[in-house]
């Protein structure tokens, strides 16, 4: 069963950096053909952020390119997102989302390629 469970969620100010984090208990990250983050502010749908592929192969929104960078320690067993020069308009609740059979060939940021989501982290960003 996978259980992913994220963290490093929390208030900042504009400008500031955060750091999330997931894991499984039970899956290593090297299980999961990809991996990737999605995001729900208030009163909008869940978009895509990032997502990186078994391979290495990133992509991200074109909102957060340059500013957050996704990567996985498969010694840790962990998915991070890095996310430096936040703005207000990153606050949203953060999910992690996995897959351990590809549905597309290709990485992507369309939640239906992701079988398998966390609960999700709150971010906050204050101007």
């Amino acid at each position: 069963q996978v259980q992913l469970v994220e963290s490093g969620g929390g208030s900042v100010q504009s400008g500031g950096s955060l750091r999330l984090s997931c894991s499984d208990s039970e899956h290593t990250t090297s299980s999961f053909v990809y991996m990737g983050w999605f995001r729900q502010a208030p009163g909008k749908e869940r978009e895509g952020v990032a997502a990186i592929d078994r391979d290495g192969t990133t992509v991200y929104a074109n909102s957060v390119r340059g500013r957050f960078t996704i990567s996985q320690d498969n010694a840790k067993n962990t998915l991070y997102l890095q996310m430096n020069s936040l703005k207000p308009e990153d606050t949203a609740i953060y999910f992690c989302a996995a897959a351990l059979v590809r549905a597309v060939p290709i990485l992507t940021l369309i939640e239906s390629d992701f079988a398998y989501w966390g609960q999700g982290t709150q971010v906050t960003v204050s101007s």
